[in-house]
């Protein structure tokens, strides 16, 4: 309970970050749609995010060791606020690109900032604790985010405006805190090819997880419109994913560490191939059977980020650790920065479905690409333990790196 107390106002700033950050995604998309934006620009608005993902994993720590950890998380929740609120100022897709940047610069850096606290303040003790409070709170944030686009009007300035009230609430708990800011984290080196040296499999795996991930969850409220789904039932559909992702990671954490990892992702993306199929199928039935199918692709598709890094992670030694995930949420970053794009053109040129089979193709890459390496390479000896890792920051290489030294 004490635990619990002490990063009480970390997990409540992280909640209401997802809430605004989460919903701002289905949100321009649906705003999106109409203002009779294109299907490209609709995904280039995901893509934008991304990119400013990726800008702030970079710049945050360094941020951080400049002006300290509660004024960077200042800086960034303000770049965020800014983001939502001119929104409905400048209605332009190309310049609600840019906002969109600074919402994904706003999410990446305050993660930085509250995992940097985390790592620091974590004990031996409560860090495992404390990191499954972390992730439940991150995953039912997200959950409930897609469903607050159900409540809110698309393309309204008080829908925006409440989601930068929202965003400037993550303000309060964390600044407001007694307890005093930790030392502030070295950051990374940024080494890309180190994840591919270390494991080609892994970094391939990672750009897999983000093509399926952040296209569904960026365009798929495109896909749900474009099926005749209404704006409560795209809501239903992306948490449906999330959950799934959610559900299976108990499952899937068991199965990769008692059987070759390799072979997890491969049936993995086998599944998400027929979940694919499943949902394609199943777009002219009823609601049930839409959201059945969108709980299996979340419980197939979300998990292969943690196969993926723990498999990376049982090739490296303890010193490089938080630089080989430093390097995986880059290749993360990568792959989800190009995947809403590529997928909305696609939507454009053929039909909904065209996302999905976007997707499946993605996955057989996988799968073959996975058959070669076990043919290639033989299996680690040792194993890290499985433990669940979001793709929020370079930070969270620090106190992966702690928990893993602890399992040993």
């Amino acid at each position: 309970m004490k635990m619990l107390i002490s990063f009480a106002a970390l997990f409540l700033s992280v909640a209401l970050l997802q809430l605004s950050s989460g919903g701002v995604g289905p949100l321009d998309a649906l705003s999106g749609i109409q203002l009779e934006f294109t299907t490209e620009q609709i995904g280039l608005l995901g893509s934008a995010h991304f990119i400013g993902f990726f800008l702030g994993c970079w710049w945050a720590p360094r941020l951080m060791g400049t002006v300290g950890q509660s004024r960077a998380f200042a800086a960034f929740t303000a770049a965020g606020a800014i983001g939502l609120l001119t929104h409905m100022l400048i209605i332009n897709p190309y310049a609600w690109s840019l906002m969109r940047i600074a919402t994904g610069l706003c999410i990446a850096g305050c993660y930085t900032v509250v995992e940097s606290w985390i790592q620091a303040k974590a004990t031996n003790k409560n860090r495992g604790r404390t990191l499954g409070v972390y992730r439940f709170v991150d995953l039912s944030a997200a959950l409930l985010a897609q469903m607050v686009i159900s409540v809110l009007e698309p393309a309204s300035y008080v829908s925006y405006n409440l989601l930068a009230i929202i965003c400037c609430m993550a303000l309060l708990p964390l600044t407001l805190t007694r307890t005093p800011p930790p030392e502030i984290p070295k950051a990374p080196r940024l080494r890309p090819y180190f994840a591919v040296k270390n494991s080609p499999l892994a970094a391939v795996a990672i750009i897999i997880a983000a093509l399926s991930g952040s296209a569904f969850r960026m365009v798929g409220p495109l896909y749900g419109e474009r099926i005749g789904l209404t704006v409560d039932e795209i809501a239903w559909f992306l948490s449906a994913f999330i959950l799934g992702g959610a559900i299976a990671q108990y499952p899937v954490g068991w199965l990769a560490d008692r059987f070759d990892r390799r072979l997890v992702m491969i049936w993995l993306s086998v599944a998400t191939i027929i979940s694919c199929v499943t949902i394609i199928a199943t777009q002219s039935s009823g609601r049930i059977e839409i959201l059945l199918s969108a709980v299996f692709f979340g419980f197939t598709s979300f998990p292969i980020f943690s196969v993926a890094a723990a498999h990376a992670h049982d090739f490296a030694d303890s010193s490089e650790r938080v630089e080989l995930s430093a390097a995986l949420i880059f290749w993360f970053a990568t792959g989800a920065i190009a995947s809403p794009l590529l997928a909305s053109i696609l939507i454009g040129l053929f039909s909904p479905s065209a996302l999905f089979l976007f997707i499946s193709v993605g996955h057989l890459a996988l799968i073959i690409f996975g058959s070669i390496r076990m043919l290639t390479r033989p299996s680690s000896h040792k194993k890290t333990g499985f433990v669940y890792a979001p793709r929020t920051s370079f930070i969270i290489g620090h106190i992966l790196k702690r928990r893993k030294l602890e399992d040993k």
